[in-house]
């Protein structure tokens, strides 16, 4: 999964950017687009890495209840994974052990490791990529219980803007909201692997989706920031149920490669 999420641009996401090229008005914005699309093609053809940032590994376990897992400890088992791929496909490893010290520990590990329990007796492994400077993007703010939808748009809104070329737009944005905050944290990042152009089940929130993505791409950031109307390529709400007091909203801005893979055991 690091292999593939790391070389190869996926289908539907080369699909995507085709549609947004038709779309396109600006036309360095466009070329722009043109020049991530064969970008893509060029790393998969060559095997080279979609980006010099080859990201922090967030790993996302779902393990039915059911089953049974024996050797090695699981987050022995998934950092040894982590290292052995990075080291073997020559990829940058950025993680440091210590934050402030910042010494890189040369394997790319510790990866972050979420687990849940669910049903059965699979298990669902994912692995998301995640680049530095989207991630530095990303935001949580605890909303006023009684706010309007109309002002969580617009905190989006300021937010991507104020992030200009940083995230390198089009985004894919996660927005993680109610919970608690550390929820909202994680559903901004899990609301993405809905699919690229799937439609929130909620009429309610696909609206809103839909209200937001057209906020964002009359923005002007627009494709790394070089203006059009290609500032954000989706936007992926996942709510959850939350305190009477509270309301927070969580933001996941991810780059315009979309690095993650998912198998089920």
């Amino acid at each position: 999964m690091i292999f593939e999420s790391s070389f190869r641009m996926p289908r539907e996401l080369a699909a995507k950017f085709d549609d947004l090229i038709a779309a396109e008005t600006n036309q360095l914005a466009a070329e722009t687009l043109a020049v991530l699309k064969e970008n893509g093609r060029i790393a998969e053809t060559e095997r080279l890495p979609l980006c010099q940032d080859c990201g922090s590994v967030i790993i996302f376990l779902e393990i039915g209840q059911d089953a049974a897992l024996t050797g090695d400890s699981l987050t022995t088992a998934l950092n040894s994974a982590v290292a052995q791929a990075y080291d073997e496909f020559y990829l940058r490893k950025s993680i440091v052990a210590d934050p402030l010290r910042r010494t890189n520990t040369g394997t790319n590990t510790p990866a972050s490791i979420h687990t849940e329990i669910a049903e059965g007796d699979s298990v669902r492994v994912r692995v998301y990529l995640k680049g530095g400077g989207s991630e530095n993007m990303s935001s949580l703010k605890m909303f006023n219980p009684t706010t309007k939808p109309e002002a969580i748009i617009d905190y989006i809104e300021e937010t991507v803007i104020a992030a200009g070329p940083n995230p390198c737009p089009p985004v894919f944005l996660g927005v993680g909201i109610g919970g608690s905050a550390d929820t909202a944290l994680k559903n901004a990042k899990t609301a993405i692997f809905r699919g690229i152009d799937s439609r929130h089940p909620d009429p309610f929130y696909a609206e809103m989706e839909e209200k937001i993505t057209d906020r964002l791409n009359k923005s002007g950031v627009g494709v790394m920031g070089f203006g059009g109307r290609s500032t954000a390529a989706g936007v992926y709400i996942k709510e959850a149920p939350a305190h009477i007091a509270s309301l927070p909203v969580a933001l996941n801005m991810n780059c315009h490669s979309l690095r993650y893979g998912t198998r089920e055991l």
